[in-house]
This record gives structure tokens, C-alpha cells and sequence, in this order.
């Protein structure tokens, strides 16, 4: 299933916490919103996303610096929220792995809806 929204979509407003986060979309059309929103807070950050960077923000899937390890995997809800830093339509597809690398640290990030992934069992 894809899940797109326009950037001309209006933010949604006044939801209950299951209409959100347990809707078919699964959180991400409120990711996309709260990064549209950063966007206009925190102009620096949505440049950095304009311009191919992956900055930590609240999801995994950011790079602060280069690792050993040049390839991670990362949240479709950080491919979201990402997607909304940089004034895009939201477009995101729950069954498929998308891989983009950073700019600035060239590291490679695979967004992934296998949580198992990159999540930390520590």
C-alpha cells in the first residue's frame, strides 16, 4: 500500500491518538505534517533536507557523521517526516525498502517497513 498526500493537503487538526498513529497509514501522515512543520520552525534543517542531507531528527534513519559501517537502515516514519522537511508530496510505500545516502556523510540509509531492521534489541 503507497500513501501519498499533497503538500497543498491543509495540516489535519484535532485527532485522537488512534486515528493517528493506528490508521491504515500508520503514523506517517502525521510525520510528514510535524516535518512541514519543522519546516517553517526550523528553516536551517529543511535546507539541509533540500539538500540531500539526512539529519537526525526524531525517527531512525539520520546520519550526524560517517561510520564505519557506510550503510544503515532506517524508518519509513523518518522517510516521512523527511519528505515533509523538503516540501514534498508525501509518497511513501509500506511494503517496499527505499534507499537514499546522505550528501554530506555519503553514508546509505535503506528505509525499511521491517522494524527488525533497525530497531535495537539493547
Amino acid at each position: 500500500m503507497i500513501i501519498k498526500r499533497k503538500i497543498t493537503e491543509p495540516l489535519r487538526a484535532a485527532l485522537q491518538h488512534q486515528e493517528i498513529w493506528s490508521s491504515v497509514d500508520q503514523g506517517l501522515i502525521k510525520c510528514w505534517e510535524v516535518g512541514r512543520k519543522r519546516a517553517e520552525e526550523v528553516p536551517e534543517l529543511a535546507t539541509q533536507c533540500i539538500n540531500g542531507e539526512l539529519p537526525v531528527l526524531g525517527w531512525k534513519g539520520g546520519v550526524s557523521r560517517k561510520l564505519l559501517k557506510v550503510e544503515k537502515f532506517g524508518s519509513l516514519k523518518y522517510l516521512a517526516q523527511w519528505q515533509g522537511l523538503r516540501g514534498e508530496d508525501l509518497d511513501v510505500d509500506l511494503a517496499t525498502e527505499r534507499v537514499l545516502t546522505c550528501t554530506k556523510t555519503k553514508m546509505t540509509v535503506t528505509f525499511t517497513p521491517d522494524q527488525a531492521k533497525y530497531v535495537s534489541l539493547i
